[in-house]
């Protein structure tokens, strides 16, 4: 009787995580071609650091202003019509890219990752609760890996799909000044492909509007996501600690994910459309070792100390590495025909193993307990996501205040692998701030 009840369960949820998998893998590819944009428009607007680290701040600044407000559109609307909500916004984001492409403003295309971001805060803070809950609370880190693959898994493909549609055709122009007639013609490779993108987001919203996706149980809506249920979420530690360590957390993974490229343009590398393939790689196989590994020979908490203890070491790597040493592409890339890349390069694409088990490990530790604050726990936790505003901005800053330039603007990430560290030894214990 058991296991057919078992069986039962399983079959019924078979279908709601298949389509909240294709979601995750949406919200990958629409996220890491930040790291293939980010130098591709640093080259034809000639941008600095700075100026280019505000293409991401503009895309992660509006988590900051939509996390709470997606909650109560959640509460009134339900999570599935959230979510198909979500993708229409997204869809119009991918539509804002051809005016700022044909005119090549840089404010339009700063505008239209900010409703990008707007998107997909309100489907993250759909789709994200359905992976916590669908299934026993300590082997959610193990699904949340799993939709992770997915989404980091976008995150390969999306920079070789914007490296094959776009920028193969101006691969002998890195390092070049290029003439008005150029930058016209890199800038208008924009336009059909986000306008595939758009329309192809827009398709998925109707699909997932029309599908059997069940609704999740609703909370009380007394309060909505005002401050009597913010203030009631936070009151518990393990949740308020937890947004700042996802904080940090976004904040290196965007720094490792999607300034690759920027770091790789600067040291004259031609492929670097595709660096942040790399990273993403990396991640995948991190998410990979968290669902062999969790909750069966480690635990949620272990795991996130060793990620965080891993981070620094790269985070220090990176910064005293050379810039003319091959020595790791020479031990596991040209042996098996990979691209001979820096040392520095190739560590920052290892941060994607060490951040892999940071989301699914914290979201689980930072929820626990919350019952009927789910949603705003949920809420809070996006706006954590606000982080990748902040990371690339300090590194942008730091690149351009130190002698080190780009590679020292990567100091940034210690003090967040550090709290990362803090939260997994200790933070996510704490029941009371007493």
């Amino acid at each position: 009787m058991e296991m057919t009840l078992n069986s039962e369960i399983k079959r019924s949820s078979a279908i709601p995580m298949a389509i909240v998998a294709g979601l995750f893998f949406i919200l990958g590819f629409a996220t890491w071609l930040n790291g293939s944009l980010m130098p591709y428009l640093k080259q034809i607007l000639q941008l600095s650091p700075f100026q280019a680290s505000l293409i991401l701040f503009s895309f992660y600044i509006a988590v900051t202003f939509t996390a709470l407000p997606s909650a109560w559109v959640i509460r009134k609307v339900g999570y599935k019509t959230g979510m198909a909500l979500g993708m229409g916004i997204m869809m119009l984001a991918g539509l804002l890219f051809i005016p700022a492409a044909k005119t090549q403003i840089f404010v339009l295309f700063l505008f239209a990752q900010l409703v990008m971001g707007t998107g997909q805060t309100l489907l993250q803070t759909a789709v994200n609760p359905y992976v916590v809950r669908i299934g026993p609370e300590e082997s959610a880190a193990a699904r949340v890996s799993v939709m992770g693959i997915l989404n980091k898994g976008a995150g390969v493909i999306a920079p070789l799909v914007f490296t094959a549609l776009i920028l193969d055709s101006f691969k002998d122009r890195v390092g070049m000044e290029l003439t008005q007639v150029q930058i016209d013609e890199m800038a208008n490779s924009l336009v059909y492909p986000y306008m595939g993108m758009a329309l192809f987001i827009g398709l998925l919203a109707v699909l997932v509007k029309k599908s059997p996706l069940p609704e999740l149980e609703k909370e009380d809506d007394e309060e909505g996501c005002g401050k009597g249920h913010t203030r009631e979420a936070l009151s518990h530690p393990n949740l308020a600690l937890g947004v700042v360590a996802l904080f940090f957390y976004v904040a290196v993974e965007v720094i490792a994910g999607d300034t690759i490229g920027t770091f790789a343009l600067s040291l004259g590398v031609e492929n670097y459309g595709v660096m942040t393939s790399y990273t993403m790689i990396c991640m995948v196989l991190g998410y990979t070792l968290g669902i062999l590994t969790i909750p069966r020979f480690i635990s949620q908490p272990k795991a996130l100390m060793i990620s965080a203890i891993l981070g620094l070491v790269l985070t220090l790597g990176i910064l005293f590495g050379d810039n003319s040493s091959y020595a790791i592409a020479n031990t596991l890339l040209v042996p098996f025909g990979g691209a001979m890349l820096p040392d520095t390069l190739l560590m920052i694409a290892f941060l994607g193993l060490a951040n892999a088990i940071v989301w699914p490990a914290v979201w689980p530790l930072a929820l626990s307990g919350m019952g009927k604050l789910t949603s705003t726990g949920s809420a809070l936790l996006v706006m954590g996501i606000a982080g990748g505003a902040f990371g690339p901005l300090f590194w942008g800053l730091t690149s351009s205040a130190t002698s080190l330039g780009q590679q020292g603007g990567y100091m940034v990430m210690f003090p967040c692998y550090l709290f990362i560290l803090f939260y997994a030894v200790k933070g996510h214990k704490m029941r009371s701030w007493k």
